[in-house]
């Protein structure tokens, strides 16, 4: 059988289907229809069934053990108690939080764990930016004020036994063997761009090894609080997608908020708004804000990493380019401050 990696992503999302239809036997879920709704580091499919709707996630193959991924669920649990809108883990009818499923087709054993379905609409997304530019300040207020909450979570959180994450800390995000991949080996970069990486990971890696991690700034994160995870409805918003949460600096997170709208005509007004809503909750002084290029740069190299280490998806090339420009015009501004 062809390997599931030389398969196109249609093909892939197939079989992903065929894998996951036939977990739902875990949930005691039969005759369900699946859509699939987005293919990027793992499958999320539309469950829907007559006593109701959920959403399937199918893991990208070895990206986090099983513990890694139990821990993810408890942090979740955890911010559910504290009042954070979060979806809610459907157990199987065992009561574990998520299966594993292998055989023929897949590139391994993958886990598959199960949602309540969240309605509301996408803030934005990655490719296509904020979806409503006339509510900009409201969005990242909201957000600001949603990142502070779950800070303030995660610091006074006492974690539970045998809970293990990564960390997006200086080697996670510098190192030698960075979290998401070696950036700056990315086969894309010209000569030029590469020497431009190389120096931006030194100064960012100095910086970075000599910050107070402390849980005043540092702790889990979500680590992925961009726009295309905030879903909004009537009753405010929900943060989705838990699967890069790790242990991090909290103006990382902020970074990540802002990465992908640095160009845009209403970055000052987002930018604003997010430390105003942050500041509403949990203290973030002006001194602890001039970090915040830092961790810019260090955020455009890890979707650099991101991109060298799935060259093969269909979203890694399409995205390469772009963030490859966008890592370096940020580097370049890093360097030039610094």
């Amino acid at each position: 059988m062809t390997d599931f990696f030389e398969l196109d992503p249609e093909q892939q999302a197939q079989r992903l289907e065929t894998a996951g239809r036939e977990a739902l036997s875990q949930w005691d879920i039969v005759d369900a229809q699946l859509r699939l709704i987005k293919y990027r580091e793992n499958a999320v499919f539309e469950v829907n069934t007559q006593s109701g709707r959920y959403a399937l996630r199918l893991h990208r193959f070895g990206y986090h053990t099983d513990a890694e991924l139990r821990s993810e669920l408890q942090w979740m649990q955890a911010l559910r108690e504290a009042g954070i809108r979060v979806p809610t883990v459907i157990t199987t009818r065992s009561g574990q939080p998520f299966v594993l499923k292998g055989g023929a087709g897949l590139p391994g054993e993958i886990q598959i764990d199960l949602f309540e379905w969240v309605e509301g609409q996408q803030l934005g997304s990655v490719e296509e930016g904020v979806s409503d530019v006339s509510t900009i300040a409201n969005s990242y207020h909201t957000m600001g004020e949603l990142a502070a909450r779950v800070h303030n979570q995660a610091s006074a959180w006492a974690l539970p036994e045998g809970f293990v994450r990564h960390s997006w800390d200086a080697e996670g995000l510098t190192g030698d063997q960075p979290f998401w991949g070696r950036f700056w080996e990315l086969e894309a970069a010209s000569c030029e761009q590469r020497e431009l990486l190389i120096a931006g990971r030194e100064r960012v890696h100095a910086a970075l090894c000599v910050l107070d991690q402390s849980p005043d700034v540092y702790s889990m994160i979500h680590a992925d609080f961009a726009p295309e995870n905030l879903m909004i409805d009537e009753h405010g918003v929900r943060l989705i997608d838990f699967d890069d949460a790790g242990f991090g600096w909290h103006l990382f997170e902020l970074a990540t908020s802002l990465y992908f709208i640095l160009d845009e005509p209403y970055i000052d007004v987002a930018r604003d708004a997010l430390i105003a809503g942050y500041r509403k909750h949990r203290a973030l002084t002006d001194e602890q804000l001039e970090l915040l290029p830092l961790f810019l740069a260090a955020r455009g190299f890890t979707y650099l990493g991101w991109v060298h280490t799935r060259h093969e998806t269909e979203t890694a090339r399409e995205l390469t380019p772009w963030l490859l420009e966008m890592a370096c015009r940020q580097t370049e501004r890093y360097l030039a401050s610094s």
